[in-house]
């Protein structure tokens, strides 16, 4: 896993970008509050970072995710 303990994943949307997002832990699973986009994205993730689906992530936080 990389990043720092795991604070960070990529976010793989449809359109073939990663967005860097910040994960707190201590949130509920469901709680779009939990994600939080980063203004970074790329077309090629660091290898040893966490890699997530679109469909993995609740509604609001995807709509933020595409804000990018």
């Amino acid at each position: 896993m990389g990043g720092k303990h795991g604070k960070y994943v990529y976010v793989k949307r449809k359109d073939g970008w990663f967005v860097k997002t910040r994960v707190f832990k201590s949130r509920g699973e469901g709680d779009p509050e939990r994600y939080l986009p980063l203004p970074f994205k790329t077309r090629k993730p660091p290898r040893t970072y966490r890699i997530l689906d679109e469909e993995d992530l609740p509604e609001e936080a995807l709509r933020k995710v595409y804000e990018v």
